[in-house]
């Protein structure tokens, strides 16, 4: 397993990377009503990285055909936004985004409510977050990569929730998807040992219901298979020789 260790420049150029993401998702934050189609939330989110210097990540990588992955309700990730696909009042909405700053990728996602949403889908949406940081407690030098999965994985399990396990979270770099990666729930092995420069794109995806997950017909778009609610939450992490930093989360 090749896991880069970042020098101080390549951390400064992921550092800013993630600012201009961690922006980029506020104001899309800011955006979103109901009556808006998730192509509306593309387009912003693509001018958006545009303005600041930045290539879209995601813009045909692999083929898949938009800026901003937008997943609404049981979808999990990798939505495919559409002008006919529109928001109402009571969605949940995850959008999963990615910028090149120079050469230099961060990766990061949020889920939103599109208005008023239910009182079970708030804390579906809450919980996936805080599991994100029951998981980084343990994103420190020495320990080991899979405390971090199993901290995610018992938190959001500790609420009845499935955790999604045919997607998982990714080193990150020069490259989108490095290694190593980073599972949502408990494993046997301890894992490789952390060390200070490593970069980690960090995503819990947690379900309502079950963790079986399906793919539509489209190659993408991602889908709980008992049509459960999913919610998404994501940084880029960087692995210090004290607390991590998170790259993509405005202070």
């Amino acid at each position: 397993m090749a896991v880069t260790i970042k020098s101080a420049r390549e951390i400064e150029l992921m550092r800013e990377a993630g600012k201009i993401l961690a922006s980029v998702h506020e104001e899309l934050g800011k955006a979103i009503k109901p009556g808006m189609s998730t192509k509306e939330i593309d387009i912003l989110g693509e001018n958006l990285i545009r303005e600041h210097g930045c290539i879209p990540s995601f813009l045909n990588y692999e083929g898949y055909p938009a800026s901003i992955c937008v997943s609404v309700n049981d979808e999990v990730v990798h939505g495919i936004p559409t002008h006919d696909r529109i928001l109402k009042e009571g969605d949940i909405v995850s959008l999963d985004a990615g910028v090149i700053y120079k050469g230099y990728h961060s990766d990061a996602a949020r889920t939103h409510m599109v208005g008023e949403v239910s009182k079970e889908a708030r804390q579906l949406i809450e919980v996936t977050r805080q599991s994100f940081f029951e998981g980084i407690k343990y994103a420190t030098e020495g320990r080991h990569l899979y405390e971090i999965s199993a901290a995610i994985g018992t938190y959001a399990e500790s609420f009845g929730y499935g955790v999604v396990r045919d997607l998982v979270g990714h080193g990150i770099g020069r490259n989108l998807h490095e290694d190593p990666q980073i599972p949502n729930f408990k494993q046997r092995r301890r894992g490789m040992k952390l060390q200070a420069g490593m970069t980690l794109a960090i995503e819990p995806m947690i379900n309502a219901g079950g963790f079986d997950v399906v793919w539509l017909d489209d190659d993408w778009t991602v889908v709980t298979e008992d049509g459960s609610l999913s919610a998404h939450y994501e940084n880029t992490v960087l692995i210090t020789k004290g607390e991590p930093e998170i790259l993509s989360l405005s202070l």
